[in-house]
């Protein structure tokens, strides 16, 4: 086993006291948005010797596993993070291994460098993500069905002022319409007085009943950090998502979503692809995004755990990585699993004691360790621990 520290990322977007408390620090009056585990170039893990993960799997390449190894190549694949937004973060999607690939050599043989701001294929890899509720979460996932969301708008009283907008929501089919929508939401710059005209009509129906004062709270929830913001209409087209603790979301390829407010655990493909798609003052590519983005209407599932005394998976299909969460009911010694891949495991609550053939390492919340494939590792103790490992 091999201790981690994490890397604080320090958005604007982030919180200023959820990480510190959740790891035991004090609060700076900075925002802290993320800490990371893992290989990332961005954000290496250090280890306690000096050294820091990746320099530690360069050395020591068989502790990813042989699956790993053949599918993926000396790279760890997945990050893990905590992450706690304050505010919403940009609407985005990420692409999948091909439109990556594909992206990166485009830039590249155009010499756009890695660091420009126009740049949106930082690397060549995919970049789905789950995320795991802390606390209660909000996102924004995947288009709502455009039949469903025109009706909304109808429903504020802003169906006529919009409709040069939004009236291909009815009256094209599902993926077509929401399409022609969304880019058109992006060139609103100059008409932001339509956005004005919603918001207008959203403070009047906050105490609606059911979906329509959620879609009017989503509205003035934005406008308060991105105010008049023709990325409000963009994020009306989204489903919305409330999670309780220990809920999930997973997020192909291709899916657009913004994280509005919340703690989670995530965890991620090992890569910075991001493409944005509005709320943002940074770039947009729309040509990417035509390329990249699904636009299908489909509401993405939360999530539960499957499983059973204490050692439980939250169900995915992504090669990159999997999520397991270790909670046990009655103090029994838990078998960390994936034991034929290289693993990161990171408590979230309590305390956990983790042995294996070495001296034993005792974790509280925000601490983590990875451990090597082949290294059978048992853990005792109560709370959670959360073990990333490949999904091959």
């Amino acid at each position: 086993m091999l201790e981690l520290i994490g890397v604080r990322q320090s958005y604007p977007w982030g919180t200023k006291d959820a990480i510190p408390s959740l790891i035991g620090q004090a609060p700076d009056a900075k925002p802290w948005a993320e800490q990371w585990y893992g290989a990332h170039p961005l954000g290496d893990s250090p280890t306690p010797d000096g050294a820091t993960l990746s320099e530690h799997l360069a050395q020591q390449q068989d502790q990813l596993g042989k699956a790993a190894l053949m599918t993926f190549g000396r790279r760890l694949p997945f990050l893990m993070k905590i992450l706690s937004a304050a505010s919403p973060l940009s609407l985005q999607a990420h692409p999948t291994r091909q439109q990556a690939r594909e992206g990166h050599a485009r830039e590249s043989l155009l010499g756009v460098p890695l660091g420009a701001p126009e740049r949106s294929f930082k690397d060549d890899w995919p970049k789905p993500e789950t995320i795991v509720a802390l606390t209660s979460f909000e996102a924004l996932v995947g288009f709502r069905d455009p039949v469903r969301t025109a009706q909304l708008f109808e429903d504020l009283g802003v169906g006529d002022a919009l409709a040069s907008v939004i009236g291909p929501l009815r009256d094209r089919d599902g993926s077509p319409a929401l399409q022609e929508v969304f880019l058109d939401v992006l060139s609103l710059d100059d008409r932001r007085h339509l956005v004005d005209e919603v918001l207008g009509a959203a403070v009047n129906h906050l105490d609606a009943p059911g979906e329509l004062g959620l879609f009017a709270r989503t509205a003035v929830e934005i406008d308060e950090y991105f105010p008049s913001d023709p990325g409000i209409l963009a994020a009306l087209l989204l489903n919305r998502f409330s999670l309780e603790p220990g809920q999930a979301l997973a997020l192909a390829p291709g899916v657009m979503h913004s994280y509005l407010r919340g703690c989670c655990i995530e965890v991620m493909a090992n890569s910075d692809n991001v493409l944005r798609g509005g709320l943002t003052a940074k770039h947009i590519d729309v040509d990417a995004l035509l390329h990249v983005v699904s636009f299908a209407p489909t509401p993405a599932e939360v999530l539960l755990p499957s499983g059973s005394d204490g050692t439980y998976i939250y169900p995915t299909s992504f090669e990159e990585f999997e999520l397991w969460l270790l909670q046990p009911t009655d103090g029994s010694p838990l078998q960390v699993p994936r034991s034929d891949s290289g693993r990161i495991c990171l408590v979230a609550s309590g305390s956990f004691e983790l042995s294996g053939d070495g001296d034993p390492v005792v974790l509280k919340p925000g601490k983590a360790v990875f451990i090597g494939a082949e290294e059978a590792i048992v853990a005792r103790g109560e709370g959670q621990l959360f073990v990333a490992a490949t999904g091959v």
